[in-house]
């Protein structure tokens, strides 16, 4: 596996990406009457999986007659088939300013584990969606298929430029208008805007299919490693505050993190969204392979 704060190593390694390859995201959505581990609805169609017999009536395609059937019992069957069914999966990633602290910082992180979702669901059938904001949403990239289409993906990634500022309320709802139900929608963000999350968090509702989100703050940022008299700076909007980090000033921070994070657990709850919080600490294929696995992310 690639050392995660290395800027120059690919975001995934051939290794990795042939792990990626056995995994399916899990949904929990239910489309016609079935909780779907894998891509496959209940919906009754014409494809290559039987599924059951259904009595044959005038106007049926007499190609689907089981003639076996016929040949026992003297009375004309159809045959039904499961219909393979495409799932949308959105890549909703920050691209904002503040993505780019810590050590590893969160950008690549961040992108990594983008990187590794989407893998997973083009290499198992999904067709994903890449959408990347930070003062706004950027222009759309288009939708990708197939197993064919994940170094494209990869290469994508690895070229996005980090942004400046953040709008995440703005920015996802760009992403809610254009998005169909059903989806799978997975943000991937620190959540650091001046103007709070919850907006943010109401326009990917888990009553519209399956929402994740992926909460990543870097390991300086949960437990600062700071001591003595500092200035410290806003990455996004360059204020500054002058400090002195005392024992009780950082357990005052300490406190505050702690809030902002349960606060995002009680809104997630609200919304339906799945969270998973993230420290830059813990290198990304353990959240991928370890994590998401025990959250029933992934299968």
């Amino acid at each position: 596996m690639n050392e995660a704060g290395s800027e120059k190593a690919p975001l995934l390694d051939e290794e990795f990406l042939a792990r990626c390859a056995k995994l399916v995201l899990f949904s929990r959505t239910v489309i016609q009457g079935r909780v779907r581990g894998e891509k496959r609805s209940r919906r009754r169609g014409i494809s290559t999986e039987f599924a059951d017999h259904k009595d044959y009536t005038p106007g049926d395609d007499l190609r689907h007659l089981d003639w076996n059937i016929f040949g026992r019992l003297e009375k004309l069957f159809i045959k039904l088939f499961e219909e393979e069914e495409e799932r949308n999966v959105f890549l909703l990633l920050d691209a904002s300013a503040s993505m780019q602290i810590g050590e590893p910082n969160k950008w690549r992180h961040a992108r990594q584990i983008a990187a590794a979702l989407g893998a997973i669901a083009l290499s198992s059938g999904d067709r994903v969606h890449l959408r990347v904001f930070d003062e706004k949403m950027r222009p759309f990239y288009p939708a990708l298929r197939g197993a064919r289409s994940v170094l494209r993906l990869i290469d994508t990634l690895e070229k996005l430029p980090p942004g400046k500022g953040t709008s995440l309320g703005r920015s996802l709802r760009a992403h809610a208008a254009a998005c169909p139900p059903g989806s799978i929608q997975i943000l991937i963000s620190d959540l650091l805007d001046p103007q709070g999350f919850e907006d943010a968090l109401r326009q990917v509702p888990g009553s519209r299919g399956d929402s994740w989100l992926v909460h990543l703050l870097a390991g300086s940022e949960i437990e600062p490693q700071l001591q003595g008299d500092l200035r410290l700076v806003d990455s996004e909007l360059q204020q500054h505050v002058d400090v002195t980090l005392t024992r009780s000033v950082l357990n005052a921070y300490r406190r505050a993190v702690e809030e902002f994070r349960q606060d995002l657990r009680n809104h997630c709850q609200r919304f339906r969204i799945q969270p998973l919080e993230v420290s830059t600490a813990v290198p990304f294929d353990q959240v991928i392979l370890e994590w998401m696995r025990q959250k029933r992310w992934l299968t």
